[in-house]
């Protein structure tokens, strides 16, 4: 590059002048783009600048344009370079920053080192001067202080006001002289800023009368300086006089690693002058030590002294420099002192021996005796964090509208925390069932009372209206178990059809805008969970009064599926820290509810708690509990042997408070709430398709299927009886069940051949594919039944279950043909055509297809498997009925002999047929 710029130079050399300012130009453009130190070196001189200014603006700007050059950043490097006008604001980048070709900082890499090291223990300090400057011009912002000393190389401004005026900028020579053109020379070097201006304008004053005199310093002089020892980069530099030792500590990028910020030196023609701790200006901002610099002055920066390092709770952690006869007082002042969450009775500081191994000791910082004890080099301060504990406060937790701690006060009652419900309480609260946790001894132990909210606020005089004591926890539980049901209520449908289509609106617009993201960021399981609750919303609100009145709950619920503040959320600690708290002498605190009560389980005994308070806490009776008779089994050690008891009470007089059945409970006491004899639910089977009345039927105990349909006036006229389908929800559990296990059991039969069969050849993503279709296979939970003989022999009938579904669909004069076949399709039916004519009429079969395993599935679910010799017979077709489906399944060779793949694809097969005759009704 400057080569080219010579050579350019040479092309449009003129003249002697142009040559000196061209040689100039190309200085301020290697300032203007290598931000070395190599700067401090290469500073335009004031003749050379001088030189500049006096051509033509015109004539700057060519040259510039020709060098290539912005003009206004050449003035700036020009100006910042002597004694001209000086630009403030010098540009510094942190330590360690890396720069393009162009001079431009790289700020990804100071963004790693920031990453990198910012969990680590820095000194202190190093950051604030931990700047490398891209330029050193000085600042010129600034006031003149009084005693500054005037030099050779500072322009004074004059002005002078009255019978005569006049505006000048003069410089002081090397002589020491500023020289008016009408008054002559004044000497003024050596001065301060004060003496000067008394001096000139005495002067000025003295020979002309009747004027005023104005006298300021237009520019500062430069000068330079050495910055050495432990600096980021040592070495000159050219900086202002009024540059201090901090200046000069800046423009060489601060402080390095090993250098100290407690003693920096000021030299001056060999002498030491002073001494200057940054600690001075850091910590307490006295900048008394930080002097004025004088051309020639030597900053230097001695080695790094002993250290300490302090963390934990301070407010400033870091490593500190020690200095002589330093104590903890004094390093706890440079910390910062401590945080109000310091533990600083205990505090630990590791120190080496005179073995050189490390200590620990013990010191209290709140004592003086401690704080005046002396820091040595090496040490490592811990200021340990106070506990997080509570003292003397109440817990609220739960379905509340304000959780969280408060204050305790001696005589302190549930009212005084819940004084009524609408303001206090979530509208979902169980207000039948809430406990109070305390703890009873300094292990810690906890025991568990239990009150009725609603009668505490209603009746303040109650017993459940307890006295709460210092760190008690009070649990509001929630009524409702899934977190679905905890978001309808009947206020959330307080609104016109409008609104809450527009509601209806936002809402979809929400769950739109979630599935597209997570769609973009591919987390499946995320858009599996917003399906999920969109379906779950859905079944929710098609939920009849039947089943909304069952009493059905489901026992086992994803976590993540239960209302925040349901028993099972909130007991689920409580319960585990009895059963550590149980020992022997000390039986495990816990009693269960089974059998006809809301929310069955296992509950912590409270108290001098009863047969009532358990059933309260189980959420109260279902519809079906028979209130005559319960029993409760009791486990106690008799002579030290376990034995188990079983006792009769009665349900209804224990809830009316009879002391004889409402009994007090022990340990591992249960109590099992039967169900009324003969209770039966309301069990709806389903009739869709071709009857003559369709539709959702009640059904008795003990009715047949038969029965039904009688009750459902028959079937059409086009009814497909042989076709039907009919399904049961135990059967589609059981089939969900097998085909886990099937998926599971092909994938570790697939992963063993992959393994230990060289000649394996599915890739991977086949593998996943295969995988990913036996996970989408939807279970039918079909039930094969010959509907004609169901109906026509009493000996053949079903007796029906809750959720049977009866799918008879229209009559279908087709045979379809699935499989390794050319051309999956569906073929009229013709009593002449055999099997061997549908596959023709299909194509034929593939390559890959298993002609030896060739099977039907009739229209009502059976598979026949029929004997090679007469399947491509001419008569087969007695063989085959509407509505049967042919199925060619692939040669198990062409998936490496895998003994699971039949299985596979009958299930995947069978599933299909089932479901593609359902869908056609």
């Amino acid at each position: 590059m400057i080569t080219a710029i010579k050579h350019n130079i040479k092309n449009h050399q003129t003249n002697i002048q142009n040559l000196f300012v061209t040689a100039m130009l190309i200085l301020a453009f290697t300032l203007a783009n290598f931000p070395s130190k190599a700067l401090a070196y290469a500073q335009p001189t004031t003749a050379q600048i001088e030189q500049f200014k006096k051509l033509p603006p015109a004539q700057q700007e060519a040259l510039a344009k020709q060098m290539g050059v912005d003009i206004n950043s050449l003035k700036g490097h020009v100006s910042a370079g002597g004694s001209g006008k000086q630009v403030g604001n010098t540009k510094s980048f942190p330590r360690g920053t890396q720069f393009d070709a162009e001079g431009n900082p790289i700020t990804d890499f100071q963004e790693e080192l920031t990453d990198k090291d910012n969990d680590e223990l820095k000194p202190f300090g190093y950051d604030v001067f931990a700047n490398a400057p891209q330029t050193f011009a000085p600042m010129m912002d600034i006031a003149i202080p009084a005693e500054y000393i005037i030099g050779p190389g500072d322009k004074i401004s004059v002005q002078i006001f009255g019978k005569d005026r006049e505006e000048l900028e003069l410089t002081v020579n090397r002589e020491g002289q500023i020289v008016f053109p009408s008054h002559g020379p004044f000497t003024v070097s050596g001065l301060s800023f004060n003496e000067m201006k008394r001096l000139l304008t005495a002067r000025i004053k003295e020979k002309v009368i009747g004027i005023d005199v104005v006298v300021g310093i237009a520019s500062l002089r430069s000068m330079r300086v050495f910055v050495l020892g432990d600096a980021f980069k040592p070495g000159p530099y050219t900086l202002s006089s009024l540059s201090s030792i901090t200046h000069a500590i800046f423009a060489a990028g601060g402080i390095s690693d090993i250098g100290s910020l407690r003693n920096i030196q000021l030299k001056r023609a060999g002498k030491l002058v002073s001494t200057f701790d940054l600690y001075d200006l850091l910590i307490d901002g006295d900048s008394s030590g930080d002097e004025l610099l004088q051309s020639g002055d030597v900053v230097f920066i001695a080695p790094k002294g002993n250290t300490i390092s302090v963390e934990g709770e301070v407010r400033r952690p870091a490593i500190y420099e020690l200095t002589e006869n330093a104590n903890f007082a004094d390093v706890l002042a440079m910390a910062g002192g401590l945080l109000p969450t310091a533990f600083a009775k205990t505090t630990r500081v590791e120190r080496y021996n005179q073995d050189a191994l490390r200590t620990v000791m013990n010191i209290n910082l709140t004592k003086v005796s401690d704080l005046v004890k002396q820091a040595q080099a090496g040490d490592a301060v811990h200021v340990m964090k106070a506990a997080e504990m509570f003292e003397q406060s109440i817990t609220v937790i739960g379905a509340v509208t304000r959780p969280g701690k408060y204050q305790w006060q001696t005589g302190q009652r549930i009212t005084d925390i819940f004084p009524n419900i609408d303001s206090h309480l979530l509208h979902s609260a169980d207000l039948n069932y809430s406990l109070i946790i305390r703890e009873i001894d300094i292990a810690r132990n906890i025991e568990v009372l239990q009150f009725d909210l609603a009668n505490a606020i209603s009746s303040p005089n109650s017993k459940d209206n307890i006295v709460l004591q210092g760190n008690d926890k009070v649990l509001v539980f929630a009524n409702v178990i899934k977190l679905i049901d905890s978001k309808i209520s009947l206020d959330s449908l307080a609104f016109t059809q409008e609104n809450l289509f527009k509601k209806e609106q936002e809402l979809a617009k929400a769950k739109f805008k979630q599935k597209q993201f997570w769609l973009k960021y591919g987390d499946k399981d995320q858009i599996a969970q917003l399906d999920n609750e969109a379906a779950a919303a859905a079944k929710l609100v098609e939920k009849s009064i039947a089943q909304f009145s069952g009493g059905d709950l489901e026992d086992e619920l994803d976590v993540r599926e239960l209302t925040l503040f349901s028993r099972q959320r909130l007991l689920m600690p409580i319960i585990e820290k009895l059963k550590r708290q149980g020992k022997s002498g000390q039986p495990i605190q816990l009693v269960e509810a089974d059998g006809e009560v809301k929310f069955p389980g296992v509950y912590p005994l409270a108290r001098n708690a009863r047969v009532n308070d358990l059933i309260a806490a189980a959420g109260g009776l279902t519809e079906s509990a028979y209130v005559v008779r319960a029993e409760v089994t009791r486990n106690q050690i008799v002579n030290h042997m376990a034995q188990q008891t079983s006792m009769a009470v009665s349900l209804s007089a224990a809830l009316a408070g009879d002391v004889k059945d409402n009994i007090l409970l022990r340990s591992k006491d249960r109590i099992n709430i039967h169900q009324i004899p003969a209770w039966s639910e309301n069990n709806v089977v389903e009739l869709r398709g071709e009857f003559v009345f369709p539709g959702k039927y009640t059904i008795r105990r003990g009715e047949s299927l038969a029965d039904l349909i009688i009750k459902a006036g028959g079937f059409t006229k086009f009814a497909h009886q042989e076709g039907s389908v009919f399904t049961r929800v135990q059967l589609r559990e059981i089939e969900q069940q097998n085909l886990l296990k099937l998926t599971a059991d092909l994938r570790t039969e697939m992963a063993s051949k992959s393994m230990s069969d060289q000649n394996y050849s599915q890739s991977y993503d086949d593998v996943q594919k295969m995988l990913a279709d036996m996970e989408n296979v939807q279970p039918i939970g079909r039930l094969v039944l010959d509907l004609p003989k169901v109906v026509n022999q009493s000996n053949y009938d079903v007796l029906l279950e809750n959720g049977d579904v009866l799918y008879v669909p229209t009559m279908k004069n087709s045979i379809n043909v699935v499989g390794q076949v050319q051309v999956t399709s569906s073929h009229i039916y013709d009593v002449n055509l055999s099997a061997k004519d549908y596959l023709a009429q299909s194509g034929g079969s593939k390559k890959r297809a298993d002609d030896d395993r060739i099977y039907i599935i009739a229209a009502n679910g059976s598979i026949k498997m029929m004997d090679s010799g007469n399947w491509f017979s001419s008569d087969a077709g007695d063989n085959l009925r509407p509505g049967d489906t042919i199925v060619v399944p692939l040669d198990a060779e062409y998936m490496n002999n895998l003994a699971l793949w039949t299985s596979v694809t009958s299930i995947i097969y069978n599933s299909a047929v089932a479901i593609a005759a359902i869908s056609g009704i």
